[in-house]
This record gives structure tokens, sequence and C-alpha cells, in this order.
């Protein structure tokens, strides 16, 4: 057999370099935590929105994305809750925004080009529906929890909301999910949009249990202890394509511990035949 041409070598090689990457982020600040009487008047009080601050902290989040990552985001994918979705809609103006002016500290008034990216709500994305992540007597007593998609699709930027992509989750789950039932989810869900996108670097806008899964399930014996608000995680893969097919390696978690407001262990297990 004749040893590989330089040609066949060279596109090899040129596969090998092809990768996909996913950012998987946290909401800003919830209101809830700096107002604690806000939920005593909320007509939706297991759905707080961001404070201020919250949502300066999700457009200097998405501007520090823009300008450290070193690729572009084609696609991102939000959970339901408001507080995702006001996070959304400031890391999506950082992104797209025509000038880059560091004055600039939300994306109000801020001139964009919605060409650049396309903006989604995915379910699955969604807040453990428990007792563990939405307080004791907040949650909806008749099971309604009353996400109207068009309404929060309005707040994203106009002209970014793609209305032609099928959720993976068509609904909610069930309320009082077991946490390794969503941490499962979780998993599914990050694995999920990759597959449906291989060709496309995602941005996933959740909740904080759903940052720490992004961590420990890529990168194993591995316990995440701290999740800060709008702190992301960034994951990369090998794409190949052939045809119109595609295959692809494991993910590997690119962030340091600290770095991006994630902190993590990783756990050393003892040898058995070594020291006990």
């Amino acid at each position: 057999m004749e040893p590989p041409s330089s040609e066949s070598q060279e596109n090899h090689q040129q596969q090998e370099q092809q990768h996909q990457n996913v950012v998987v982020m946290r909401h800003g600040d919830r209101k809830d935590n700096f107002e604690p009487l806000w939920v005593t008047t909320a007509e939706r009080p297991w759905d707080p929105p961001l404070v201020e601050g919250g949502r300066v902290r999700a457009f200097c989040t998405g501007r520090k994305i823009r300008n450290q990552l070193g690729f572009p985001i084609h696609r991102v994918f939000v959970s339901p809750f408001v507080r995702c979705v006001e996070t959304a809609s400031q890391v999506v103006s950082a992104l797209c925004a025509l000038h880059d002016d560091p004055n600039n500290l939300t994306g109000d008034n801020v001139s964009i080009d919605p060409s650049k990216l396309k903006v989604s709500i995915e379910y699955g994305l969604c807040e453990m529906l428990n007792t563990e992540a939405i307080r004791p007597g907040l949650a909806p007593k008749d099971g309604n929890w009353g996400f109207n998609i068009s309404e929060l699709e309005g707040k994203f930027p106009a002209g970014t909301v793609d209305n032609t992509v099928e959720p993976v989750y068509k609904e909610l789950p069930q309320w009082e999910e077991t946490v390794p039932g969503a941490r499962t989810r979780y998993a599914h869900i990050f694995q999920a949009l990759a597959d449906k996108y291989p060709t496309e670097n995602l941005l996933l806008i959740t909740h904080g249990e759903g940052v720490g899964v992004a961590v420990s399930t890529f990168m194993k014996d591995t316990t995440v202890y701290a999740v800060e608000y709008c702190a992301y995680t960034e994951l990369r893969r090998p794409i190949f394509h052939k045809d119109q097919s595609f295959t692809a390696g494991n993910f590997e978690v690119l962030t340091h511990n600290g770095k991006t407001g994630i902190e993590y262990i990783q756990n050393v297990k003892d040898d058995i035949n070594g020291m006990s």
C-alpha cells in the first residue's frame, strides 16, 4: 500500500484542527438576593429579574467573552427564567455591538449587528424545579410557571431571535425533580445542543447548578463548590466531518479554577495498592 500523499495528510490535519466551542454561563445578580422583601409583593416570586448591577455584570461578561475567548459565538440558548433572559439580552448586545465602547456598561442604546448570532429559549436549561433551588412556598400553587415565550423573546435585541429552532425539551421538567435528575438533564441538554449544531460555537445561559454540571461532567473526579453570578466555563471538542455526517471527540474543560468565577477541587483517589 502506498503511503498517504502529503495532500491527504494535510487534509487530515485540517480536519483535526476543527473544534466546537461551548460556553456555559450563569445568569447575573438576581433581585431577591438584594431586596429580600421583593418576594412579598411580586406577582411571580419564583422568577426574579436582575438588579441593575446584574445587567452591568452581564454586559461586561459578554464583552469579555467577545474580546478574550478568540472565537465567535454563533448561537445562544437561554433558560426561560427572566433572570437568564435579561442576562442573555445584555450579553448578546455586547457580542453584537457595532462598536466596542468601553464606556458602555449595559446594552441600552448600543447599536448592534443582529446577523452575528441567533438566540433561542430552551426549557432544558431551566432552573432545578425543586425546593433546593426554588425557595419553599414560592413555587406556583397551580403548577403553572407562566412562561410566555413570545413575551420573553421580546426582551432580546431586535433581529436576533431564531423562531425556526425546535427546542430539545418541549416542556418544563416536573416540579420536585430530584437533584441527580436535574444534573442528568443539564448534562443531556449540553450534549444534545452541541450535537444538534456541531459546526457552530454555542453560548448556553443557565443557572448555577447547570454551570457546575458543565465542569464536573467533562472534568472527571471534580467537585464544583462555587459559581458566581455570570461565571462561565469553556468547553471544547474536536469535530471530524465526512460528507454530510460528523463524528466528535470528547469535550475538555478549558476553564482554570477561579479564573472565570468558578471554583472547584479535583478529587485525588488513593491508590489501593499504595499508601493506606
